[in-house]
């Protein structure tokens, strides 16, 4: 088992949502976080005072897979967030030791 996890634009989450939808996968957690890499962020202007913003909002999403999904999964999520643009994000993969649906008591693959 696998643990996917993509950092993407916001207004991507819809898309990818979606995508992966479309190949099989109904658990996704997204979260709203910040950061920065080459983008480094950007200047604003608020009521005549110009700020630097250092981080930029992005959203976080993990999904825990099979082995045999993590391809396709990988696949889907950089497709589908992909503007050509600095910024677009990026994906890890993490081995995962265990799941466990709370609920059930199930393990593993059958806990996904």
């Amino acid at each position: 088992m696998k643990m996917v996890v993509a950092v993407i634009k916001p207004f991507k989450l819809d898309e990818v949502r979606e995508a992966l939808a479309g190949v099989g996968i109904t658990g996704i957690t997204a979260t709203e976080v910040k950061g920065f890499g080459r983008q480094k962020g950007h200047t604003e202007l608020y009521r005549g005072a110009e700020y630097v913003v250092d981080f930029l909002p992005k959203v976080k999403l993990e999904i825990a897979v099979g082995d045999d999904q993590v391809d396709t999964v990988t696949e889907t999520i950089a497709k589908a967030a992909n503007t050509g643009k600095i910024g677009d994000g990026k994906l890890f993969v993490y081995e995962l030791e265990r799941v466990i649906r709370i609920r059930t008591g199930e393990l593993d693959t059958d806990a996904l």
